[in-house]
């Protein structure tokens, strides 16, 4: 029998598997199941972008190109991160990769050594973690709890601070939580990074999807030392409906630049050309269905909080999101409740009973590093949506 690696066995499997299996079973039998789990929009991709990747495939461009990127990608992505977030960059600090998710191994595949801790709040994406195991570090965690706006402060960064730590994995807006920091926040948070020393990896992959009124803010924005620290990764999954095309980017201090470039020319070497002509096409090109998307997710969301509104007195509770499409529903007053017989004890109870007796298929929080909650999503129609959340509101019912 092969051994697998110890790096590789560090990673866990996803507690997400069973419910997905299961949701894709009863959908297989027929039955209608409502799923709040989408981590991606539900729309397609605006026709411009598909036809410029049909184009680039007429044209022949389907060779090799340089691993870290399409010189006029790079360019695009300079001029993007110059306009929406002020910041000056040079093309060879920018590393186009296959998905914010590779971009965010390379970053840390890149910086951490064995033994180096990184700071991750949590809720968390449940990738960060793996991703610092799997590269040698060591997650630790802050707590950024539903009293605060599931937002992490300045003084809990400063009392993380160990003489191992080295990076600080910051989110906003938020997957799971749909939290956004203020630059008021931000630059809290900044100026303790920059006293220690503290790499920030900023992933900004929602910058775009923001509601209410509020505005994204990049933590590199806060100073010429910040942006010393700051790794940026983005990428045009969520903002152009692209999930499928996988392509993400970073941008970062000239010398990991050239680490990552190095070390991507020898793992992946470069994102399909097709997908970059694309993105190119989606970062210069016309940016109304971008707009009319976000409008469409900031509708959703209203909806979504009235019909939460109408439950707290369920015992289901929420705190707003002001960015990304998801909500953290806190279903923490179930606990020790029964429902058919089964006595709840926490988020995967809550996600397992819902998907079995309701078919209302959730995200359970402890996926997220909190067992209180339950992650549900808005990338879906609003009809479907309204009749899921009446389900669970069923269910909230009928718990003893």
């Amino acid at each position: 029998m092969i051994e697998v690696s110890k790096r590789v066995s560090l990673i866990a499997p996803s507690m997400t598997l069973a419910i997905s299996a299961k949701a894709n079973e009863l959908k297989a039998a027929g039955v209608k199941v409502i799923n709040f789990g989408v981590g991606e929009p539900d729309f397609n991709t605006p026709e411009h972008i598909c036809n410029a990747a049909k184009d680039a495939l007429d044209k022949g461009y389907t060779k090799y190109v340089a691993a870290a990127g399409l010189p006029a990608l790079k360019k695009a992505v300079v001029k993007k991160l110059k306009t929406d977030n002020n910041l000056d960059y040079d093309p060879s600090q920018i590393i186009i990769s296959n998905g914010a998710k590779h971009s965010i191994f390379n970053a840390i595949f890149a910086t951490i050594n064995a033994g180096d801790e990184v700071l991750i709040p949590k809720p968390y994406w449940l990738t960060y973690p793996e991703v610092v195991k799997s590269c040698g570090g060591v997650p630790e965690y802050i707590y950024a709890t539903p009293r605060h706006g599931y937002k992490i402060t300045a003084a809990q960064v400063e009392a993380a601070i160990r003489p191992q730590t080295k990076m600080l994995i910051f989110n906003s807006p938020c997957n799971p939580t749909g939290a956004v920091y203020t630059e008021k926040e931000i630059r809290a948070i900044a100026e303790v990074c920059v006293a220690h020393n503290i790499v920030v990896l900023a992933d900004e992959i929602y910058e775009k999807l923001i509601y209410g009124g509020e505005s994204h803010f990049s933590i590199a924005q806060c100073s010429p030392e910040m942006k010393d620290l700051t790794i940026i990764v983005n990428g045009v999954s969520k903002s152009y409906a692209m999930t499928g095309w996988r392509l993400g980017y970073l941008a970062c201090p000239p010398n990991v630049a050239k680490a990552i470039s190095s070390f991507q020319s020898h793992s992946t070497s470069n994102v399909n050309t097709m997908t970059q002509y694309a993105t190119l096409a989606a970062l210069e090109g016309v940016q109304q269905p971008m707009v009319d998307m976000v409008a469409a997710f900031g509708r959703r969301r209203e909806k979504m909080l009235e019909k939460l509104d109408g439950m707290k007195s369920l015992g289901l509770d929420y705190v707003k999101p002001d960015g990304a499409f998801y909500v953290m529903l806190l279903c923490d007053n179930l606990f020790g409740k029964t429902y058919k017989g089964v006595k709840i004890h926490g988020s995967m109870d809550v996600a397992d009973l819902l998907l079995t007796h309701k078919q209302v298929a959730i995200t359970p929080g402890v996926c997220f590093g909190d067992d209180d909650a339950v992650r549900l999503s808005y990338a879906l129609s609003t009809a479907d949506m309204l009749e899921g959340l009446e389900r669970i509101a069923d269910f909230a019912r009928e718990c003893e």
